[in-house]
């Protein structure tokens, strides 16, 4: 088991933020983005931020849009859909999202609309 699925969306979450608003971008539209992949709304976000659910927990819990096999493109030198475990794959979407957010892409491709 990989290390980051005991890891807490919680703990990384801060650094999803910073690396947003380094480049302009918000926190609401991270979470914006967030909901769009797994379904959770700002209420449902935060009970998971403030319980300390791990990510391998927290993905369990999502509904992910059905439009993520539209992300595609590298993660760490890794493309995000030839990641074999479910749980990692899910993961690297959430990545790739967050890379694209603070890239500046318009939020309308981000959300694949």
């Amino acid at each position: 088991m990989h290390r980051i699925f005991t890891t807490s969306v919680a703990s990384v979450y801060p650094h999803y933020v910073a690396k947003v608003e380094k480049k302009g971008r918000t926190q609401a539209e991270l979470d914006e983005v967030i909901e769009w992949l797994t379904g959770f709304d700002k209420q449902t976000l935060k009970g998971h931020l403030e319980q300390g659910t791990t990510f391998e927990d927290f993905f369990a819990d999502a509904a992910l849009n059905p439009h993520v096999d539209q992300i595609t493109g590298s993660v760490c030198g890794v493309k995000v859909q030839e990641v074999e475990d479910p749980l990692m794959r899910q993961i690297r979407y959430l990545d790739k999202l967050v890379d694209e957010l603070a890239k500046g892409r318009p939020m309308e491709k981000v959300l694949r609309g």
